[in-house]
């Protein structure tokens, strides 16, 4: 079992973090207080810090000629839960920054991938392999 992974990342809104997080992906709520909220986001722990500011987006990078936002943070899922999460940010009305779709497809590491914006425009990435054991290959 993969040990699961702590990130903490500053929100201006805890509340409208809440609901994106908890709401539109899936996300279990943990201990909170009133400047931050743990969530368990597919077995990951991610910590919402309120601040009074959150710093802009550095920069973007080009991958396979498509401009991937700097920094990103997300989750590699199985295959069908990847469908499903798409599934569910489509029917919420989700916008996604990257739809979406599969690169290297027939391929030797074969993924799907798309992104979306939290709230406080904090880009996230979720990925699917079709062989699990080509995520490093």
């Amino acid at each position: 079992m993969t040990p699961p992974f702590h990130l903490a990342f500053p929100v201006t809104d805890l509340d409208a973090t809440r609901r994106f997080y908890v709401e539109v992906l899936g996300a279990d709520p943990g201990r909170a207080t009133e400047a931050w909220q743990d969530f368990d986001l597919f077995g990951h722990q991610l910590s919402a810090h309120r601040v009074a500011q959150v710093p802009a987006a550095a920069a973007s990078s080009q991958v396979d000629g498509v401009a991937v936002p700097i920094p990103h943070f997300g989750v590699i899922l199985s295959w069908p839960v990847w469908e499903q999460l798409a599934m569910r940010l489509r029917d919420a009305g989700v916008p996604f920054l990257l739809a979406p779709g599969v690169r290297f497809a027939g391929q030797h590491g074969e993924q799907g991938t798309f992104f979306v914006q939290d709230p406080d425009g904090h880009a996230l990435e979720f990925k699917a392999f079709r062989r699990r054991d080509e995520v490093f290959a």
